[in-house]
């Protein structure tokens, strides 16, 4: 089923304040640079119960983050300018009806650490434990979880894959499978990327002429647990902007993602993609 997503550039600039909302829905997400935080003296709405996120990328592998509620954004957002130097942006998620409530927000709060810590897919150092779950009305409860969805939804959509869940892919899609040197990794490829799965086998070691054996390094620490035969698993789906970084990450060393990947039948993803094209 097709959605019809708003956009509204504030200023008229591409990489200014924006907000966004899915037609005949509530939730109403702002996405505001932290460069242009005046907005919110602007913005009466702004000013009422928020759910929130600070998003921003630092000397780690992983993008992070910081999620939070809050009764007023506008004076909230004071502390973290001081606080938290990472932060670039922050998606701010309000009711269009503007009816959220400190309980409300609180919830999506809980909501939202829980399942962000278990995807495991940002770095969230600064929210330490996830909050206790407020007493709701079952109602709201539902409603909440729904308007959860849309900040999930809209999220995404932004292309911040915070809540995004890589998962085995649905019937319709092919896995496909890289070995070597004593990797046996599994993934599947579509507009995201290519998606290595959770429980993938890495290899152990790059081999000397790999070319980012540091970063690979990283991202086993981020991502991964040793083996007792010394390899690593991989913990949390991870997805990966080509097929061939992909394998370059399973196998440690170069490879042609294209021609390593290949299905139960021993199809290449080439093959299989460029068979998608001709048909």
């Amino acid at each position: 089923m097709g959605k019809t997503v708003t956009t509204y550039l504030i200023d008229g600039n591409p990489q200014g304040t924006r907000y966004v909302f899915i037609s005949n829905k509530i939730c109403k997400m702002y996405v505001i640079p932290r460069s242009d935080t005046k907005i919110l003296s602007e913005r009466e709405e702004l000013q009422k119960p928020a759910f929130y996120i600070l998003l921003g990328e630092d000397e780690t592998t992983k993008p992070q983050a910081y999620i939070g509620e809050t009764e007023n954004f506008k004076e909230r957002v004071k502390d973290h300018d001081y606080k938290k130097e990472f932060w670039q942006k922050a998606l701010v998620f309000i009711s269009k009806d503007q009816d959220l409530t400190k309980a409300d927000v609180q919830f999506l709060e809980h909501r939202a650490i829980a399942v962000a810590k278990k995807l495991n897919t940002y770095n969230l150092e600064y929210n330490k434990q996830i909050p206790k779950c407020p007493n709701l009305p079952e109602y709201r409860k539902d409603s909440m979880e729904e308007f959860f969805e849309d900040v999930k939804f809209l999220s995404s959509f932004i292309g911040c894959s915070i809540f995004d869940e890589k998962e085995a892919p649905a019937k319709n899609y092919s896995l496909f499978y890289a070995k070597g040197r004593g990797s046996n990794a599994v993934g599947y490829y579509d507009n995201g990327g290519f998606t290595v799965l959770k429980d993938s086998i890495l290899a152990a070691t790059s081999v000397p002429s790999f070319a980012w054996p540091d970063k690979r390094k990283k991202l086993i620490e981020e991502y991964a647990s040793p083996t007792s035969d010394g390899k690593f698993i991989l913990d949390t789906s991870k997805t990966f902007p080509s097929p061939s970084t992909a394998a370059d990450f399973c196998i440690g060393s170069s490879n042609n993602g294209w021609i390593v990947w290949k299905n139960k039948d021993g199809q290449t993803l080439d093959a299989i993609v460029r068979k998608q094209l001709e048909g």
